[in-house]
């Protein structure tokens, strides 16, 4: 297949199979960078009414660096992987001390804010502005590999990077040629399967349940839910909720380490034998 007939077949797909997502046609940098950072590792289903609240309760980078962290944490619930939530924070935290609450212009700057990779930042460019960028990420894969590499295991983002580049448009265009490379990736995936799984950067999810991820998640609910709980009242907290689900109870030393790289994540501190979120 040319790289014509490639991008008339991605571009007529694309209007048969668009999404009318929310956060779609804005433009708004910071708008699009939450629903970058919400969509990481995140079906769109979970996202759907979640990006809207967030966006009504920290509607600006500066309305969210000034929120509590605890508020950030308990918005973010149910969406997992706690650590994006912080890392959003400090990244519109970045944006207004240094960027006069508003995000920075270039693909470089973007990726150096914190928690923001290349896909990342080639989204918010691409998306919210409209420009050119080379946007990679796991629907993107799934249709240049199931199309342009039907034979091929271990395929690099190296690999891609240079198709991807030559077959975005021009400034303008740019928007409408990834949603429709997104709405025909997750067709795909629905229809022949997940192409992404050749990718030389595919990783299988671990299990979440019964999992130090797990336990993590659940004690910063617990920590959210009764601030300044005593540090031993939490351990049995979360020990009765591993029990309650059919698990064995939280050995010591991995509860006192989960402990202690939340409080360095800054997910809670420790004060007088409590935990304050």
């Amino acid at each position: 297949m040319s790289q014509d007939e490639f991008c008339r077949y991605v571009l007529s797909e694309g209007r048969r199979l668009y999404r009318d997502l929310p956060w779609r046609g804005i433009d708004d940098a910071y708008g699009v960078l939450v629903s970058e950072v919400m969509l990481q590792q995140t079906q769109v289903k979970r996202v759907l009414g979640r990006w809207e609240r967030w966006m009504g309760m920290f509607p600006s980078p500066d309305a969210l660096a000034s929120a509590a962290p605890a508020d950030v944490l308990a918005e973010w619930q149910g969406l997992g992987y706690n650590r994006r939530a912080l890392a959003l924070k400090r990244a519109a935290e970045e944006c207004s001390q240094r960027f006069g609450g508003r995000l920075p212009e270039t693909v470089e700057q973007l990726q150096e804010l914190p928690g923001i990779g290349p896909a990342t930042a080639a989204g918010v460019t691409a998306f919210a502005r409209n420009l050119p960028a080379i946007y990679i990420e796991t629907n993107v894969r799934t249709v240049f590999i199931h199309t342009l590499f039907p034979d091929c295991d271990a395929v690099s983002d190296k690999q891609l990077e240079p198709l991807v580049a030559a077959c975005c448009p021009e400034a303008g265009q740019v928007r409408r040629w990834y949603y429709a490379l997104l709405d025909v990736g997750a067709d795909l995936k629905s229809q022949v399967g997940n192409a992404s799984r050749r990718s030389a950067h595919y990783t299988r999810q671990s299990a979440f349940e019964g999992s130090r991820r797990q336990k993590r998640a659940c004690l910063v609910r617990i920590v959210l839910a009764c601030p300044g709980i005593a540090v031993e009242q939490a351990a049995v907290r979360l020990d009765a909720e591993e029990r309650a689900a059919g698990r064995e109870a939280v050995d010591p030393q991995l509860f006192a380490g989960i402990c202690v790289d939340l409080e360095r994540e800054g997910f809670f501190r420790q004060e007088d034998g409590r935990l304050f979120p």
